[in-house]
This record gives structure tokens, C-alpha cells and sequence, in this order.
């Protein structure tokens, strides 16, 4: 490709300077002045126009290499992502949790054991919820400090005249910096405003107190005192309230959680349990009260084919990467940037090296073909599939033999991942290539600037050259016409001819 196009760049440059020859003959002979810039041109384009040729063609070369590279580094980084879980022996290590029954859900993380668990729910985790007594929506109930507090961590609201009402109450409780956890609403009846304070924790231990001091001006302030008491057993709480003619509700309880495993008892202050069973995550709903179910922990076999099938896919990504930039095509002038690239045939055997190898050595040795991942009939092609079936059986009846086979030490995750990083790290052979690559256009840079430098001098210099010789052509056929004109020439007979005495 480059080649043509230097020999159509010559082949151009050769037609300019025909014509500019032509006009130097013109002007040598009288029939018009020279086409000095087109001369110029033509000349200064013939002198360089191959060597701008081969630098524009060895600079689109060189780019086009690093564009190649950086799509077979991006498919590289993308597989070596994708098998991280099975690299480092994570994946394989995955547990799922089902539950046999409604409103309990389970995760399985690391830790977790394959197992079977009753497990029996008798109450879920509660939160506080406060109601006061009613009050008029406007009305402001005195100056004065509310103390509030959740769990015993206090926070304090300074009132006035200008956030005493409900609303203003419940906007400088939820604004309040120190607030640990309390939101506070207004709630209209037919009776008048309520303000409800409510916790963002469950728990028995994690109850609202409210207390009054400082107060100067009393409009039904003093009475939104109340003091709750947790459960030492983790049922309900309950309240007092400082005034029982303005008494407080309780429309919502702090309660922990209450449920056994295998029959062992268990309490939380969460329903989204993490201590019962190790490694597994328990979330308890209020559709799991009252009923006895079976928690079932086993190896994640759905994440584990997905991962696997993922490897595939990747893989085949960069086989099929490789074979795009490095493609041939006879009689075609296009083929792949990297056709014949050693680097790119380096990656492409190890990598073949790795997925058609053994794990393992003799008969305890462990291959992808024993889990239903196979290459493609035709061995050119270079790409796998997955039997899934065959998979699925291999991870549910044969786990050892899947976990040998992606081991963390030198399973064919590992050995991939080691590979790809000796390619693409800084240093490496992908990197090695492109450092050369990026300093050859660095020249190619520096060679077209002195190219440049040079066309403008040679330009300058044809064009005082060519100038002066059309100005010394143009005299010349002036003084030819005017001799002409006296003396006479070919076929003519000039002024002094005919003035003879």
C-alpha cells in the first residue's frame, strides 16, 4: 500500500515537471513569459516528493501497528478481568443459600460451609416509633431545649419563636447535626398536629428519650418529655411520659429480632443477621414469623458455570482478535496490520500452550475437555466451546476435578493471568514493541520537519532564480523585437533596410 502510493507521488511529481518544462521553453522562445511558481513547485516537489511519500506512508504504517496492538492489549485486559474470580480461586470457593419457605432470604459469602439448617423465626427486629399529643398546627409551645436521644447518645434543639411550632420542632430535630438517628414528621388528625419521632434502627436497646430544660415560656413544651425503657430480653419497649394529660404513643416498638437455628436460640438487633451461621447473611422479613424452614447452603454451581462460560467467551475474543490482524487475503492489497508479526504469534502459541494443556501430571492430571470445553473442529480456527451440559455435570458431580483444574496456584486461570501480564506489563513484549514503534514516529516527526525546512528553502531559492531568469528572457525578447524592427529578419525587412542613401 505504501508502495503505491510513493510511485503515484513520484509519477505526479514527473507530470508537474514536464509542464514546468514546457514553460521554460515558452518563455525562451518569445511566446509568453514562464509560470515561475508552477516551475517552482514542480522542481522542489521533484526533488522531494518521494522521500515525503515513504515518511507519510512509514508513519501511517507505524500508527496503524500501535492501533493493532492496543486492540489485542484490550482484549488481553479484558480476559485477564474476567477470570480474575477463577484465577485467584475465589469463583470456585462460591456458595449459594436457599431458603424452603417464604420471608427469609439468605447470601452466601466467604466462610460459608455446605449444609442444611432449620431455622425458626418467632419475631423480627423493630424499630421505635413516637406519636405526642395533639397540638394546633401553629401554635408555638414555648421557648426552651429539647434533649433527644436514641440508644442513650443525646443530641440538643435550641427552641424560639422562630422554630417552636410542630413543623419547626421536626425541622430542627431532622437539620440537627448531632442528630443520632431520629426523623421527625408532623402527622395531621381530626384531633390537631402530632409530632412522631421515629428511629432508623431497629433493636430493642436503640429506644427514643425526650426530655425539656431551659424552658421560659410554656405553651405545652414541658409535656413533650417521655422516657422509654428497652426490653432486657429483647421484646418490646415501653414509655412514660411526663405528662399523662398530654401523653405520648407508642406506634411503633424497638424490638430485636428472635428466631433459633437447629434449635439453638438466637437473638439480633438487625434483621439482617451476619452471626448465626458462618458465612451466610440471613434477611428476615415479617412473612418468616411463625414458620419453620430449611435453610440449605451448597456450592454455587449457576456462578460458577457462568464464570467458566465468561472464560470462554474472553478467550475467544482475543483468538479472534488475533486472527483479524493478522488475516490474509490473497490478491487483496488490505491484510492485517500485524500479518507475520513475531509478537503476535508469540501470545497466540502460549496462549494455545495454556487451554490445550494439563493440570496436574499423569493419570491425576485435569484437562477443559474433561469439563465439555473443547476447541472448534477446525484446528485453524483456534476458538472454543462449551459442552454445557458436560459443565454442569463436571461442577455438580466432579467439583475436585474442577477445582484442580482452576486451581490458584497453576490452574489455567493463573497460568493465563501470568502470561498476559508478562505481555502487557511495562517492560513487556507488547510494550517492548510499542516503545520501538513510538520512537520511530518520533523520527519520523523530526525527519518531515527538516524536510519541511528544507522545501521552503529550495522553494526560496528556485523562485529568486526562476524570477531573475524570466525578468533577463522578457529583456531579451524586447531587444530581439526592437533589432528586428531596424534590421530586419526572416522574411521581413526592417526599418533601416529601406532608408538607404
Amino acid at each position: 500500500m505504501s508502495t503505491i502510493s510513493t510511485t503515484s507521488s513520484t509519477a505526479s511529481a514527473n507530470a508537474a515537471l514536464q509542464s514546468a518544462a514546457q514553460s521554460i521553453i515558452s518563455g525562451s522562445t518569445g511566446n509568453s513569459s514562464m509560470d515561475v511558481s508552477t516551475l517552482v513547485s514542480a522542481l522542489v516537489n521533484a526533488k522531494t516528493a518521494g522521500q515525503t511519500a515513504a515518511l507519510a506512508a512509514q508513519q501511517t504504517k507505524d500508527s496503524t501497528t500501535l492501533s493493532a496492538y492496543g486492540a489485542l492489549s484490550s482484549a488481553l485486559s479484558a480476559l485477564q478481568s474476567g477470570i480474575a474470580g477463577l484465577a485467584n480461586g475465589t469463583t470456585l470457593s462460591t456458595f449459594a443459600a436457599t431458603a424452603s419457605g417464604k420471608g427469609l432470604t439468605a447470601t452466601a459469602g466467604a466462610g460459608a460451609v455446605a449444609g442444611s439448617y432449620s431455622v425458626n423465626v418467632t419475631q423480627i427486629a423493630g424499630s421505635q416509633a413516637l406519636s405526642s399529643a395533639a397540638f394546633g398546627a401553629s401554635t408555638k409551645l414555648g421557648t426552651g431545649t429539647l434533649t433527644i436521644s436514641l440508644g442513650g447518645t443525646p443530641m440538643s434543639v435550641n427552641l424560639d419563636d422562630t422554630n417552636n411550632t410542630l413543623a419547626g420542632i421536626a425541622s430542627a430535630i431532622n437539620s440537627n447535626g448531632s442528630n443520632p438517628g431520629v426523623t421527625a414528621t408532623v402527622v395531621t388528625g381530626t384531633d390537631g398536629a402530632h409530632l412522631v419521632l421515629r428511629s432508623s434502627n431497629t433493636g430493642a436497646a436503640n429506644v427514643i428519650d425526650v426530655s425539656t430544660s431551659n424552658i421560659t415560656t410554656d405553651n405545652g413544651l414541658s409535656s413533650l418529655g417521655v422516657t422509654s425503657t428497652a426490653s432486657t430480653t429483647g421484646g418490646v419497649s415501653t414509655i412514660v411520659s411526663s405528662d399523662t394529660s398530654n401523653a405520648w404513643t407508642q406506634s411503633g416498638v424497638a424490638q430485636d429480632a428472635s428466631f433459633s437455628v437447629g434449635g439453638i436460640a438466637a437473638t439480633s438487633a438487625s434483621n439482617t443477621v451476619t452471626t448465626a451461621i458462618a458465612g451466610v447473611t440471613m434477611n428476615l422479613t415479617a412473612d418468616s414469623v411463625g414458620t419453620t424452614q430449611t435453610l440449605t447452603v451448597s456450592q454455587d454451581t449457576t456462578a460458577q458455570n457462568t464464570a467458566i462460560t465468561n472464560f470462554v467467551s474472553l478467550y475467544n475474543t482475543v483468538v479472534t482478535t488475533m486472527a483479524s490482524l493478522s488475516s490474509f487475503t490473497a490478491g487483496s492489497s488490505s491484510q492485517g496490520p500485524l500479518l507475520g508479526d513475531s509478537t503476535l504469534q508469540t501470545i497466540r502459541n502460549q496462549l494455545a500452550t495454556i487451554v490445550g494443556g494439563s493440570v496436574g501430571s499423569g493419570s491425576t492430571g485435569s484437562t477443559l475437555a474433561a469439563i465439555g470445553i473443547k476447541l472448534k473442529d477446525d484446528p485453524a480456527d483456534g476458538t472454543m466451546v462449551v459442552d454445557n451440559n458436560a459443565l454442569n455435570a463436571a461442577l455438580q458431580s466432579s467439583p475436585a476435578t474442577v477445582a484442580s483444574l482452576f486451581n490458584s496456584t497453576n490452574g489455567i486461570a493463573q497460568q493465563l493471568n501470568t502470561a498476559i501480564t508478562s505481555f502487557t506489563q511495562t517492560g513487556g513484549i507488547i510494550d517492548t514493541r510499542n516503545t520501538a514503534l513510538n520512537a520511530d514516529l518520533k523520527s519520523i516527526t523530526t525527519q518531515q520537519t527538516s524536510l519541511a525546512d528544507y522545501t521552503t528553502q529550495l522553494t526560496n531559492q528556485y523562485q529568486a532564480q526562476f524570477t531573475a531568469l524570466n525578468t533577463l528572457m522578457a529583456t531579451m525578447n524586447n531587444n530581439s523585437q526592437y533589432l528586428t524592427a531596424l534590421f530586419g529578419g526572416t522574411n521581413s525587412a526592417g526599418a533601416l533596410a529601406t532608408n538607404k542613401s
